[in-house]
């Protein structure tokens, strides 16, 4: 025998009664869900050539800082020093290849002993070395001008209306600069 179904007024009472599922947690964060993968891996492989980037200049000298860049760090196997790639200016190759011991101790001394065994260089276009105290720079400003030639661009501008007059005189004293 079939129930009949509740009425509307039943409906509400049921659905009041009746719980429901609680809303699913949200995912955790990324930063916090990645953090022992990354501190794992951080463990086995240590830092690669994007650590020795920003402080290049400082680990083997402004000299060769300015024709040489890290382009890769491989890390040797059961323990072992790695291999550190270098992008050397084509001329500079030699320079680079007579220096590389005193290159390996300067990066060993950075990345920690025994990280980089062996240098391998390979030439090509190197982008030039930032400059030391890179930041953002601002021109300076201007000399302001002289009383007569900033007298005289008023008494120009002075038949147009304000708004049109103000910029009319900013422009004049930016071309008389």
């Amino acid at each position: 025998m079939r129930r009949p179904l509740p009425t509307d007024a039943e409906v509400r009472e049921i659905l009041s009664r009746r719980r429901s599922r609680p809303p699913p947690r949200p995912a955790p964060r990324a930063g916090r869900a990645l953090q022992k993968l990354i501190k794992d891996m951080d463990e086995r492989f240590g830092r690669g050539a994007g650590a020795l980037e920003p402080r290049w200049r400082e680990i083997v000298g402004e000299r060769l800082a300015r024709v040489c860049r890290p382009q890769k760090l491989t890390r040797g196997r059961g323990g072992q020093g790695g291999t550190l790639e270098l992008r050397v200016v084509g001329p500079a190759a030699l320079l680079v290849q007579h220096q590389a011991e005193t290159i390996l101790a300067q990066v060993n001394l950075f990345l920690g002993a025994g990280a980089v065994e062996r240098l391998r260089i390979s030439q090509g276009p190197v982008p030039p070395l930032p400059r030391a105290d890179a930041g953002p720079t601002r021109p300076a400003a201007p000399p302001p001008l002289s009383a007569a030639a900033e007298a005289e661009l008023r008494a120009q501008t002075a038949t147009a209306a304000p708004p049109l007059a103000e910029a009319l005189t900013r422009l004049g004293r930016a071309l008389k600069r």
